[in-house]
């Protein structure tokens, strides 16, 4: 009930906003529903936005599991696009082969961009959020310099990837009136299904939980604790990275030179405890996000409602899920009051 009531409270203070500054949120509302459901552009784009979205969120939401915060997301999702766009355009491979490879690659250089506060965690007790923190910034300047140093074209970006290595579907861009989505929703449902089946059907997903819940006792029942870290934060780097080869495989195409983060890695925070670091509520969340986003388009062209003001929505959503506690006790108030 706590991710329901949140969204509940964060449309609501969102529509007074928009009726203090001038806005009608009635129609701001109605115009965001209506580019969400009836437009199959934006239902398109939607889908679209929600594919990185939903593998980011699991990327959080397993690290959460198992006891770690895994703020560097953003950071495994700017390696993966990077490394997926080079397998894309460097190799000339059957796309059996060559569209799989890619994604993989993406996948390892999100992991190994996750190895490293894993390591310093388990071996040093460095706090993993700061590490993640700062390699971040690492991530950014160092795809950005890879960039100009060897993959640079006129535009600011690397060469286009080849066609054998591209999500890219011309079937489903001509479903949704020629909208952007691809095939890497598919890819994302399969990391749902991983991320579910990993933590909830194997002894290794209940040695990750079980380290998550307490070291020590995971310690004394013989678990290896330090190695569990690392791989957590290994498997978690590796959702991030294959969000950032959705985006670089199926979106774009290719990687422009970033001047500020893609915030695909931070919304993917948001995502995972609106979601209750569950894959099914990552999905939902993802939906929420990835419709507000896309939705707030249609908002400015039909009501004359600012996208900004979808963004202190969204934000507004996080405030309440993260004050969970306050919830969770007014509830609790309730229930004994007999309300």
């Amino acid at each position: 009930m706590v991710p329901l009531i949140a969204v509940f409270l964060g449309i609501l203070i969102g529509a007074v906003v928009m009726l203090l500054s001038g806005y009608n949120p009635i129609a701001g509302y109605s115009a965001l529903l209506r580019g969400i459901f009836s437009d199959s552009y934006y239902i398109g784009e939607t889908i679209r936005t929600m594919t990185p979205l939903i593998l980011s969120g699991l990327a959080v939401a397993f690290a959460f599991r198992t006891g770690l915060f895994n703020i560097g997301v953003e950071g495994q999702v700017i390696v993966g696009w990077l490394a997926s766009v080079y397998v894309g355009i460097a190799f000339e491979l059957p796309k059996i082969i060559h569209l799989p490879m890619a994604i993989l690659v993406g996948a390892i250089a999100g992991a190994l961009w996750g190895f490293v506060p894993g390591l310093l965690k388990a071996r040093f007790q460095v706090h993993e959020v700061i590490v993640t923190i700062m390699m971040n910034y690492i991530a950014l300047y160092t795809a950005n310099y890879l960039i100009r140093a060897y993959l640079l074209v006129p535009g600011e970006r690397t060469e286009t990837i080849s066609p054998s290595a591209s999500l890219a579907s011309p079937f489903l861009e001509s479903m949704t009136d020629y909208s952007r989505l691809h095939y890497g929703f598919i890819v994302a449902a399969i990391g749902c299904l991983v991320m579910w089946f990993l933590l909830w059907r194997t002894s290794k997903g209940y040695e990750l939980r079980a380290v998550g819940f307490n070291q020590h006792a995971s310690r004394y029942a013989g678990m290896n604790v330090e190695r569990n870290i690392v791989l957590s934060m290994i498997i978690s780097g590796s959702f991030a990275g294959v969000a950032g080869a959705m985006e670089g495989l199926g979106t774009y195409g290719y990687m422009s030179i970033l001047s500020g983060f893609s915030g695909i890695g931070f919304d993917g925070i948001a995502v995972a405890l609106l979601g209750a670091n569950t894959a099914v509520g990552v999905v939902f969340a993802s939906f929420l996000f990835g419709g507000l986003q896309i939705g707030a388009l249609n908002m400015q062209s039909r009501a004359g409602v600012p996208t900004e003001l979808i963004d202190i929505v969204i934000a507004l959503i996080i405030f309440f899920v993260a004050s969970s506690y306050i919830i969770r006790w007014v509830m609790n108030r309730i229930k004994k009051e007999g309300i």
